[in-house]
């Protein structure tokens, strides 16, 4: 009898125990959090769409703020022109990507005398090699696209708005490991049109003064295309 009745009494006293919680199960991504990251991808999507003219106020990590040109035309090409960045500052340059293919041109300024002149660096859609690489025409190119995608490692919640930024901000930070994230970390902030309003990343602060222009039909080169060596970020003759 004892046997027989004592698992019984055992169940009853344990009826009102909980279960325990599976282990290894996910923590819920915060509603907050997740809805940021909805929120960001459609304003990148909508930058995808937004062709103009405009102008950002450049602030970089080291040296004085500048004004930073940037276009994107109608047909899907682009130019960001970059001053003082190469040869030690004393050398401006215009990145451009279009049907033909990636460009580095060489602007008139201080250290470039001569009229401007533009090197193939590749296809449209290569990378540009990091010596040449100012770095602030991604928010602008291929950035959106990698906020726009859902399976990219990032990690996105509101942020306070940069000072100028006319519309909401999100930090973006990566959760991967390697070192070869695919956009920096920082805070990105978009009108509610798409127009980027203003970027905080590696390489300084991007933001938007006045309002945008309309967008030509397809970017015009700055110069020729020539034979020549880009002008990388050096003075010449640097080791």
């Amino acid at each position: 009898m004892l046997a027989l009745t004592l698992p019984v009494l055992l169940a009853a006293c344990d009826g009102g125990r909980p279960e325990a919680a599976p282990t290894g199960a996910a923590d819920p991504v915060p509603v907050q959090v997740d809805a940021a990251r909805d929120e960001l991808a459609g304003l990148a999507a909508a930058a995808q769409d937004r062709h103009l003219t405009a102008k950002y106020t450049f602030t970089p990590a080291e040296g004085a703020p500048r004004t930073v040109l940037v276009t994107s035309a109608n047909d899907g090409s682009w130019r960001v022109d970059v001053p003082g960045w190469a040869h030690a500052g004393t050398v401006d340059v215009s990145l451009a990507g279009t049907p033909d293919g990636l460009f580095q041109c060489a602007l008139p300024s201080a250290g470039w005398t001569r009229a401007a002149t533009c090197v193939r660096l590749g296809d449209a859609d290569d990378a540009v090699p990091r010596r040449l690489d100012p770095r602030v025409q991604h928010p602008f190119t291929d950035w959106l696209e990698v906020l726009t995608d859902r399976r990219a490692p990032l990690a996105v919640s509101p942020a306070e708005p940069l000072p100028g930024a006319d519309g909401p901000c999100y930090t973006v930070d990566s959760t991967s490991a390697s070192l070869n994230a695919p956009l920096d970390v920082g805070i990105y902030c978009f009108r509610q049109d798409g127009t980027p309003a203003a970027v905080r990343a590696g390489f300084g602060t991007l933001t938007l003064t006045g309002e945008p222009g309309a967008a030509p039909g397809t970017v015009e080169l700055a110069g020729a295309v020539t034979d020549g060596e880009p002008v990388g970020r050096d003075a010449p003759g640097t080791p």
